[in-house]
C-alpha cells in the first residue's frame, strides 16, 4: 500500500495537448517580479489541449521556465534513469522501483505518455523559442532522494505485484482519476491522495513533498528579489494539501493567487 501511494504520488506530475483542459495555474508577484506556478502531471493522453489560453499567455509573458529538474531526454522515464545512475554503494527499495514501474505501465494502459507530458511539452516549447530552462534540483538529487526512499514494511510491502489483474487494474483506474482532476484542475484527489501517503509513510512523504517544497519556496523567495517573469512547471501534488508549495510561500509572506 506505501509503494504504491508512493508510486502514484511521483506518477502525479503529469500534462499533454481536444477538449479544452483548465489545470492549475498560480502567480506569485510583486512590483517587478512575476512567478507562474503551474501544476503538472509528468505523462498525459495527449488527447485534451492544456496549453491554451492563459497557461500559453503566462508561459510566452516568462523570460524562463523552470522545471523540477532537467532529465536526459529518451524513452526511458525517470525512475529508470535514477535507477541507471544509482551509485554502486547505495541499493534504492527494490520494491519502491518495481511498484512506480506499475504506475507507469498503469497509465500507458491509460494512453498516458511521457511524451505528451506537461513538462515536456513545456520543454520543448521553450527550447524552440530558445526560452532558459532550469531545474530547481539536480538530476543528482533526486536519484540521491530515490536510493533513501525507506522501503515498506509488512504486509504493505509484500502484496504488490503486476501479475495481479485486479490490483493493475485498480492503479488504472486510479491514473486516469487523477488524470482527470488534473484537467479539471480540481487539487482535492491530489488532497487526498498526498493525506493517505503522509499516514502510510511519514519519512516518504517528507522527502518527496514537505522537504522539497520548503527548498522550491527559498528558490522562489529568492528569485523575488529580481525583476523579470519566470513560469515555475512542478508537479500537481506539489501544489496541494497543508504542506504544499503555495502554503510555504504564504508563511513566507508571500501570497499567491490562482489565475484559473
Amino acid at each position: 500500500m506505501v509503494n504504491l501511494l508512493a508510486a502514484a504520488a511521483l506518477a502525479a506530475a503529469m500534462p499533454a495537448p481536444a477538449p479544452s483542459a483548465t489545470p492549475a495555474l498560480f502567480v506569485v508577484r510583486d512590483a517587478d517580479t512575476t512567478v507562474y506556478i503551474f501544476g503538472t502531471f509528468h505523462a498525459l493522453d495527449g488527447q485534451t489541449q492544456w496549453f491554451g489560453n492563459r497557461v500559453r499567455g503566462a508561459f510566452e509573458r516568462s523570460d524562463k521556465l523552470v522545471l523540477e529538474t532537467l532529465v536526459p531526454e529518451g524513452p526511458q522515464p525517470i525512475i529508470h534513469t535514477a535507477s541507471a545512475f544509482r551509485p554502486p554503494s547505495v541499493t534504492p527499495s527494490a520494491s519502491f522501483l518495481a511498484t512506480t514501474r506499475m504506475a507507469i505501465s498503469a497509465g500507458q494502459a491509460q494512453g498516458m505518455q511521457v511524451g505528451n507530458g506537461a513538462d515536456m511539452v513545456l520543454r520543448h516549447q521553450a527550447e524552440a523559442e530558445g526560452k532558459p530552462v532550469e531545474g530547481l534540483e539536480t538530476l543528482q538529487l533526486q536519484i540521491d532522494m530515490f536510493n533513501r526512499m525507506p522501503p515498506a514494511s509488512g504486509a504493505a510491502n509484500n502484496k504488490v505485484s503486476a501479475s495481479d489483474p485486479a490490483q493493475m487494474q485498480g492503479l488504472s483506474q486510479a491514473m486516469a482519476s487523477m488524470q482527470a482532476a488534473w484537467k479539471r484542475g480540481d487539487q482535492s484527489v491530489f488532497v487526498t491522495m498526498l493525506g493517505q501517503l503522509k499516514t502510510a509513510s511519514p519519512d516518504t512523504y517528507r522527502m518527496m513533498f514537505t522537504e522539497r517544497n520548503e527548498r522550491w519556496a527559498d528558490w522562489i523567495r529568492a528569485r523575488m528579489q529580481s525583476p523579470g517573469t519566470v513560469f515555475v512547471a512542478v508537479g500537481a501534488g506539489h501544489l496541494a494539501g497543508p504542506d504544499s508549495l503555495l502554503v510555504r510561500l504564504a508563511e513566507r509572506g508571500i501570497p499567491s493567487q490562482r489565475v484559473n
